[in-house]
This record gives C-alpha cells, sequence and structure tokens, in this order.
C-alpha cells in the first residue's frame, strides 16, 4: 500500500551549503521539500518538482509562524523539520563583542527552539514527526579560535538532549546530527566580512586565525562533500524510528575516539594544530 510522501521543511536552503544539498536529498527520496532561506534568489537552483521555495528569517517570529502555518494550510501536516540555518562566527573569544556572540547564539540556538516551538504542536497533534537539527563536532570539542561558534552549538546540543526526553511523550523523534567537516561556502563565504580588531589581543596568531578559512588545508582536507552527507542523513531520518544521535562528516570518528580521552589532552591538542595552520 502506497504511503502519503513526507513533509519536509528546512531552514538554511542557500546554494552552496548543506540545507540546499538537503532539500535535493529528500526530494529524491520522494519527499515533498519546503527550502527556506533569507533571499529565495539563493535558492534558484532547486528545481525539483517537489521543493518548494519560501522566504524565511529564522530570527523573526512571525515569519517562522506564518511560514509553518503556510505549510500546514497546504499539506495539512509537517513530517519533519531540519534545523540547518547557520552562520560564521569565528575569531578569538576575547575580541569579540558581545553583541556579536549574542547574534551567534541567536542564529544557532534561539532559532532553532524557535522553528521546534513554532511546528512541535502540529505534530503533537498527530503523535508523529521528527525533528533534525545540524549540530558539528565542536559543540563536543571547541576549537581555537571559533569560540562562539562551539559554545552556541554546545548550547544547541543540550537542547536537543532535552527535548528528545520531552517530546517522547508526544510521539515526536528528535535527531541531533554531529557534523564533522563538510565542504560548503559558509567559510569562503564568510571570510570577506571577517576581520580583527585593530586592538586584538592576538596579533602575533593572526596567520592561524585566517588560516582557518582555507578549506584547501589542514582538517579540510578530509570534509565530506554536502552531497554525500545529505544522503547519510535522509536515510536515517525518513526511518520510522530515527536514531538520536549521528557524527557525519570528515573527522567525525576521531572525535567519537576523542570522547575517550582526558580533556585537558584534547584542548591541548586543538591548540598546537591550530598553531600549525
Amino acid at each position: 500500500m502506497a504511503t502519503d510522501p513526507k513533509v519536509v521543511i528546512i531552514t538554511g536552503c542557500s546554494e552552496g551549503g548543506i540545507g540546499n544539498a538537503l532539500c535535493q536529498a529528500y526530494a529524491a527520496h520522494g519527499c515533498i521539500v519546503y527550502a527556506t532561506a533569507r533571499r529565495p534568489e539563493s535558492m534558484s537552483n532547486l528545481t525539483h518538482p517537489t521543493i518548494h521555495k519560501l522566504k524565511l528569517d529564522v530570527l523573526e517570529d512571525d515569519q517562522v509562524n506564518d511560514v509553518v502555518k503556510t505549510i500546514i494550510d497546504r499539506e495539512g501536516r509537517i513530517d519533519i523539520l531540519v534545523n540547518n540555518a547557520g552562520s560564521l562566527a569565528a575569531g578569538p573569544l576575547l575580541d569579540m563583542s558581545v553583541d556579536h556572540t549574542r547574534q551567534a547564539f541567536e542564529v544557532h540556538t534561539f532559532a532553532v527552539l524557535r522553528l521546534c516551538r513554532a511546528v512541535a504542536p502540529h505534530m503533537a497533534k498527530r503523535k508523529s514527526g521528527t525533528i533534525v537539527t545540524i549540530g558539528s563536532v565542536t559543540g563536543l570539542f571547541p576549537v581555537p579560535f571559533h569560540g562562539t561558534y562551539s559554545a552556541a552549538k554546545s548550547a544547541t546540543h543540550a537542547l536537543m538532549d532535552t527535548l528528545w526526553m520531552e517530546c517522547k511523550p508526544l510521539g515526536i523523534h528528535v535527531t541531533l546530527i554531529a557534523a564533522g567537516y563538510v565542504h560548503t561556502n559558509l567559510a569562503t563565504n564568510g571570510l570577506p566580512n571577517f576581520q580583527l580588531p585593530e586592538n586584538t589581543l592576538y596579533p602575533t596568531y593572526t596567520s592561524s586565525i585566517y588560516a582557518g578559512f582555507d578549506t584547501s588545508k589542514g582538517a579540510w582536507t578530509g570534509a565530506m562533500s554536502a552531497d554525500v552527507f545529505a544522503e547519510k542523513v535522509v536515510k536515517k531520518t525518513v526511518r520510522r524510528n530515527p536514531p538520536r544521535y549521528m557524527s557525519i562528516g570528515g573527522q567525525s570518528f576521531l572525535h567519537k575516539v576523542f570522547l575517550w580521552l582526558p580533556r585537558k589532552l584534547i584542548l591541548a591538542f586543538f591548540w598546537r594544530e591550530t598553531l600549525k595552520a
């Protein structure tokens, strides 16, 4: 007996990113996909007939509620929510303003909760649905000069662990993806807008800081393509009982090993590797 196609909403779907690849992978698996981004024109490459593009700023309550209502009105349900929207948050913690740090949490943490709060009530009514959030291995082990991003992702991991428990009686599955290194345009697009302050406390580490944007060196050399990453995510999350946690991407296995080692040792290792860049 044929089943209705799953209805999926994905945030942060601009071309060149993980969200864009996820849209194509879910569509290839027979899903109805609602791709969202702040600029709809940034999703012009998404031409599959079951992919629908909507404008969405995940920081705006009204826009989130309107988009969710639009999908519910059209499809009658949302089966899978994928929280993927993100932005670059790089630089030494002591060089970054509180406002800059707060913005990173707005995008990577509070926006995730905003989407979950908007979608979960509809899933709870049906006792069915899956919330997928793209986290990061840096949420497990912070990386020097990317502390704000790491901290925001770590907070998001805690939110998803809590939601996994609290959504059990609602019939909603929660899956956290700790993404390893994945080739996207996030770092290269962010570089032109990144600049250390003139009074930086780390003038002798400038080359190491900027080296983190070079996706042809260091850990990035083992990065996974966004298409391969997306296919792995989709295969597991369209299932009736998706996993609670997955770590996918370049060096993801290494981070699993790190969990068994003294934390001080791992942090020292990351610092040494950063200085080599």
